[in-house]
């Protein structure tokens, strides 16, 4: 009896539970509504694209003139900052001692072309006589003694008889003149030098060595202010006004000179801000210079701001941001279009993604499009 019922009955509960869940499994998924609903198109006809917000004076990557270890950063990031207000510092203390030196070499100088200026003292004078009259004594000694070597010399040879005299003395008195005659020279050599000395004295200073010593002045504080500007380039300022968007940098640090892949300091002017929105290169005749435009917040359509044209950044570059649709191609390239708003009350920070409609010419002018489209995530 079992078995001539129990079967039977499995295999049609087996076959209607088949049927069921063939038919449960054909009909179409209810459609779910969106996590996050997406904005709706202000304008019958318009453009959208994706965009990212930025500083209105583009974010500018600060860095480091010179590589060295970083002494003082002045500021955090989210602070206000004004025009050639301090970043942070550099350790200049090589710079520092070099100064020390550079302006003790401009007092030396100094004190050189002073002593120039003022020319003779007064009591160097007298000593530079005492010289000359020392000088005339020892010319009219050193004549003195000429004048008897040479009497001695005349006398030998004077003489009548050959034999009073040797040929040795004769020969010693003509060498005594030859010396005495050396000394006057030197004498009168001597006294040459020291009356040259008193004339200098008495004359001042030349011109020619005042001008060269004014040259070694201006050299000297040349030097000094190379230095102060190097000094002086150590300390890294803001170059707007602004706020600080991101800081990479903390003391003790060694700071890299030149384009760094991430900034030491991201700074930037942010208000108002700028939206940099990327439109496809098919579409952008569409878009025409002062259209208006509206931006949403990307996770809530609510959060919305009027956009001012800016300017459209001529040249046409390949699509950076992919949003990963099947249809999206890598070559794609677009026209990016800068568009400006007013950020207060809004939570709304640069580098944030938003999507932006722009009015712009319809495409057919019999059928205006969906105005319920939602914004692509590119352009």
């Amino acid at each position: 009896m079992i078995r001539a019922y129990l079967i039977p009955l499995l295999a049609i509960a087996g076959v209607l539970f088949a049927v069921y869940t063939v038919v449960v499994g054909a009909r179409p998924p209810e459609a779910k509504p969106p996590v996050i609903e997406p904005p709706k198109a202000p304008f019958n006809a318009f453009v959208a694209g994706s965009a990212l917000v930025e500083a209105s004076s583009q974010n500018i990557a600060v860095g480091a003139p010179v590589g060295a270890v970083v002494e003082r950063v002045a500021v955090t990031v989210g602070d206000t900052i004004k025009k050639g207000d301090v970043l942070f510092e550099l350790d200049p203390r090589e710079l520092r001692a070099s100064l020390v030196s550079r302006e003790a070499a401009v007092v030396v100088t100094q004190s050189q072309l002073e002593k120039l200026l003022q020319g003779t003292r007064p009591e160097q004078i007298p000593p530079a006589e005492a010289r000359v009259v020392e000088a005339q004594a020892a010319q009219r000694a050193a004549q003195a003694l000429l004048d008897e070597a040479r009497s001695q010399f005349s006398r030998a040879e004077a003489m009548e008889d050959a034999r009073s005299l040797s040929v040795e003395e004769i020969a010693r008195r003509r060498f005594a003149v030859a010396a005495a005659e050396a000394r006057v020279a030197q004498a009168d050599a001597g006294l040459a030098e020291a009356k040259a000395q008193v004339d200098l004295l008495r004359a001042g200073t030349w011109a020619p060595d005042i001008l060269v010593a004014r040259s070694q002045v201006a050299e000297a504080q040349a030097s000094v202010e190379a230095v102060k500007i190097e000094l002086d380039r150590r300390i890294v300022r803001s170059p707007i006004d602004g706020q600080v968007l991101q800081s990479n940098i903390r003391v003790g640090e060694f700071a890299q000179a030149g384009p760094l892949a991430s900034p030491l300091m991201l700074v930037g002017s942010v208000n108002p801000l700028h939206v940099r929105i990327d439109v496809d290169e098919h579409e952008a005749w569409r878009v025409k210079p002062g259209a208006r435009a509206e931006a949403f917040v990307r996770g809530n359509k609510d959060i919305k701001t009027t956009l001012t044209f800016v300017r459209f950044e001529p040249f046409v570059i390949p699509k950076r941001s992919l949003t990963g649709e099947s249809t999206e191609r890598v070559d794609t390239r677009v026209l990016q279009v800068v568009y400006a708003f007013d950020p207060s009350g809004l939570p709304i920070f640069v580098g944030q993604q938003m999507d932006v409609y722009i009015e712009a010419q319809p495409v057919d002018r019999g059928r205006a499009p969906d105005a319920s489209r939602p914004a692509p995530d590119g352009a």
